[in-house]
């Protein structure tokens, strides 16, 4: 019997849960705000992690600030998670969200303007 999910989708899960403990319990730099992580994608060999997050404060700020703490975030990684090294962390702001809501209004423009 085949496995549901490969060994990079069940880390990068851990590593979502364990991110958003850390950075609501752990992290003190007021400019990453509330961030919410919305996936995290790892490379085959778990060498780099792409983690994507929403906020409602300023997106550059927040990733800039995400990157300064991405060392300190990895080292305490390092003590929750039984891997043998864990992966680079690379932040990127999730504009799927922001997206859809836009195209969500568009629909809703387009279906008013349709109606007598």
């Amino acid at each position: 019997m085949a496995k549901e999910f490969s060994r990079s989708q069940r880390v990068g899960e851990q590593i979502r849960r364990e991110l958003a403990d850390l950075l609501q319990f752990e992290v003190k730099d007021p400019r990453v705000g509330k961030v919410t992580l919305t996936e995290v994608e790892v490379t085959g060999d778990l060498a780099h992690a792409k983690i994507y997050f929403v906020t409602q404060d300023d997106a550059e700020a927040a990733t800039a600030a995400l990157g300064k703490a991405a060392g300190f975030l990895r080292s305490q990684l390092s003590r929750r998670l039984l891997l043998r090294s864990v992966p680079q962390l690379h932040f990127v702001y999730d504009v799927s969200l922001d997206r859809g809501m836009h195209l969500s209004k568009l629909i809703d423009q387009a279906i008013a303007s349709d109606k007598p």
